[in-house]
């Protein structure tokens, strides 16, 4: 009996070669993001604040912020996904891929990957390929029976950190234009009151009115 399309379509997806494909895909337009910002101003896949540490070394010259955090980010969320089966990608690509390694070759004065798009993409992939590999090593590797319940504290501790990126978020909008800012405003007021966390209304809101005034 032939398995039909679907049956076909999740055990390629179960295979470890798929997992090193997507992570691959993710990287690259995650690292292409960043070269966006840095040549055009916009694209980077992160926080406000995480991105303004790449900005600082930008224009100060200094990327010792923001390789020290997202760096650190990213070697704690690729030891971290193994054990736990679930991988965060806004700490391991978001956040390592995309701003810390960029930093520590910014710092390097290693400019090749940001010369173009292209080369950003290629880049992008080669580190999603050995970050790809590194989990399922690991994975591979870690001993049965392993305890990793710890785990589960690290992997909420971004989630409990972004509730206070709300007000940061809105001031932001704010400096950057008065329709943003009470758009961000107003998307927190709505959230707040629906009892969600005010950091997504600020964003949508700001999105919305800036998208309509500017």
């Amino acid at each position: 009996m032939k398995n039909t399309f679907t049956e076909k379509l999740n055990k390629f997806l179960l295979k470890d070669e798929t997992f090193i494909l997507l992570i691959m895909g993710a990287a690259a337009a995650i690292f292409a993001g960043t070269f966006m910002y840095i040549k055009f101003g916009t694209g980077a896949f992160n926080d406000v604040s995480i991105v303004a540490m790449l900005k600082e070394g930008i224009d100060g010259g200094s990327y010792s912020a923001a390789a020290g955090f997202a760096a650190g980010f990213l070697i704690a969320r690729i030891l971290e996904g193994p054990l736990v089966g679930i991988l965060d990608i806004g700490g391991s690509l978001m956040t390592g891929v995309g701003i810390g390694i960029p930093a520590l070759l910014l710092s390097m004065n290693i400019t090749l990957p940001f010369n173009n798009f292209l080369f950003a993409l290629i880049a992008g992939a080669l580190i999603g390929l050995v970050l790809g590999l590194i989990i399922i090593a690991i994975r591979k590797f870690v001993p049965k029976g392993v305890a990793v319940g710890g785990t589960s504290i690290m992997m909420g501790a971004g989630n409990s950190a972004g509730r206070y990126l709300g007000p940061l978020i809105i001031i932001a909008a704010t400096q950057y234009n008065v329709y943003a800012g009470l758009g961000a405003l107003i998307g927190s007021a709505i959230f707040y009151k629906l009892e969600k966390e005010i950091t997504g209304g600020a964003i949508i809101g700001a999105m919305i009115l800036g998208a309509i005034f500017l």
